[in-house]
């Protein structure tokens, strides 16, 4: 055989296994992307935080209105706004009077627009503009959101706990409780505990901050089944279950230890 014959034997041989290492590199690659992963429970080194962080949608502006001495009354105005087909939920605000809100928009003027309509259908009376989040320079904006978080959980402390409930008339399960906190602060957070989980940037426990979501498997193995709001100070605030109130429970109880999954931060 020629040397110039062999020279080119070599070449195809050399080609074609190029081709068979791309043609593998693309099939792993594939089977990778096909792959959904769960967060990990801690921050990634070398990957910037920032990178990894998937924000929540803003609300931009909603509308308030009422305000009652008690929460009954505001529930039966929440419900009368429902049945109209308004998204609309009623909260315990700073001032300690129950004030009702319902739907987001993008725009102050599309949400007076709204708003303008319909207190002509006579749905509503008097109603407020509002900007959900906390106000705050662009220096102490997560500090700002941090605070306003754990002080707007601690005001749901007593409500009853119930599956699948996210109201403080009907009480609270878990991820009823940490969506409609961050509802009240501008966040749409999903309402499962195990889309929480999906989204936001790892935290480890020592990393933890007020308003923080924290997690655990309370069924067994490591499936999420359980949320909270870090609170500050190794504490976190949740609907722990049946037949129980809202409370403030110790990172370092035994149970919740051995029991935590990771946490979460959204902002």
């Amino acid at each position: 055989m020629s040397l110039l014959l062999s020279a080119k034997i070599r070449l195809v041989l050399q080609q074609k296994s190029v081709l068979l290492l791309l043609a593998a590199s693309t099939f792993m690659w594939a089977g990778c992307a096909s792959q959904v992963l769960s967060p990990p429970s801690r921050s990634l080194p070398g990957i910037e935080p920032a990178l990894m962080r998937p924000l929540l949608p803003a609300i931009q502006f909603t509308i308030q209105v009422g305000a009652f001495s008690t929460s009954e009354r505001a529930a039966r105005y929440a419900e009368s706004l429902q049945a109209a087909g308004l998204d609309a939920f009623y909260f315990i605000d700073t001032d300690g009077l129950c004030k009702v809100r319902f739907e987001k928009f993008d725009t102050k003027e599309a949400a007076l627009e709204r708003a303008t309509a319909l207190r002509a259908q006579g749905l509503i009376q008097e109603f407020y503009i509002v900007h959900p989040q906390p106000e705050s320079t662009r220096a102490d904006a997560e500090a700002a959101l941090q605070e306003s978080l754990v002080e707007t959980a601690r005001r749901f402390v007593g409500t009853p706990y119930r599956w699948g409930g996210n109201s403080p008339k009907d009480g609270f399960d878990c991820s009823g409780l940490t969506m409609t906190v961050y509802r009240l602060n501008g966040l749409e957070l999903p309402r499962s505990s195990r889309e929480q989980y999906l989204l936001g940037t790892p935290v480890s426990r020592e990393e933890l901050r007020g308003g923080d979501l924290v997690f655990f498997a309370t069924n067994g193995g490591n499936r999420i089944s359980h949320v909270g709001i870090y609170s500050g100070q190794d504490r976190f605030i949740h609907a722990p279950g049946r037949g129980k109130y809202i409370r403030t429970t110790s990172m370092s109880n035994s149970y919740f230890k051995s029991h935590f999954q990771g946490a979460r931060r959204y902002y």
